[in-house]
């Protein structure tokens, strides 16, 4: 057995050990399922991964918090204004209402540009320039002003961050599995990109399946490339076997 095989079986062993629906209630992931509507889905998954960093049972609590200052419907929130009101309250470490607002004035306006965030997506030609899309209207709709918690992926000629949060609702939005929703049907789950963090690059490193030293969007691009060759239809399945391999 090649050593590529020999990595693809480990791997493949990690994703179903890992892959299953008891990772849930541990995972942000849990709160764009527990909608119905799609709009709330797609809402959910953006939010919830843009505060999905630090520990992961303060990354829950602060989601709870967040999504109770929205109601029963995110997207009936954000479009009947509902965001107005909100304060300068802390949500999640630096995440405060204050960037909770810009977020929700930024989806009000992709909706009514797009109808949906999906077809913003859709439109772009590949995920790297649907995320700098994405970024670009939350802006437009907050006066021009880029927020610090919406990553900046560069150009198509310039290397940019490695857009972690926005890799991972990609994946939860795109991707159908135990734990992912698969919502979106019109990109492929191989056109997605590895949401890399810290701990998964660790590992990805140790099996050699990362070279380079910092965490970008080049480190994105070519640990990505290395995973389509072991899964070229679902690369980023491997985000959990890297994650319960570093669990360890």
């Amino acid at each position: 057995m090649s050593g590529n095989s020999k990595l693809k079986e480990e791997l493949d062993l990690w994703y179903k050990k890992v892959c299953t629906p008891d990772f849930i209630p541990f995972d942000p992931v849990q709160f764009p399922r527990r909608y119905a509507k799609r709009e709330d889905i797609e809402i959910a998954a953006f939010l919830s991964a843009t505060i999905a960093w630090g520990r992961r049972d303060l990354i829950l609590r602060s989601a709870e918090k967040m999504f109770a200052l929205m109601g029963k419907s995110p997207y009936d929130f954000i479009m009947s204004s509902g965001y107005k009101k909100l304060k300068r309250n802390n949500i999640h470490r630096t995440f405060f209402e204050d960037d909770l607002k810009y977020l929700c004035k930024g989806f009000a306006q992709c909706y009514a540009k797009y109808e949906n965030i999906e077809k913003l997506f859709a439109s772009a030609r590949g995920i790297w320039e649907g995320i700098g899309i994405f970024r670009g209207e939350m802006a437009k709709a907050n006066n021009g002003h880029y927020s610090k918690h919406i990553s900046n992926p560069g150009t198509e000629n310039t290397n940019g961050s490695a857009c972690k949060r926005l890799n991972l609702a990609l994946r939860w939005l795109v991707r159908k599995g135990p734990v992912d929703i698969g919502l979106w049907k019109s990109i492929k789950p191989s056109s997605l990109y590895i949401p890399l963090d810290v701990h998964v690059s660790r590992t990805a490193r140790k099996l050699n399946l990362l070279d380079r030293k910092a965490n970008d969007k080049k480190a994105v691009i070519s640990l990505t490339e290395k995973l389509r060759e072991l899964c070229p239809e679902d690369p980023v399945k491997y985000d959990f076997a890297l994650f319960g391999m570093g669990a360890l």
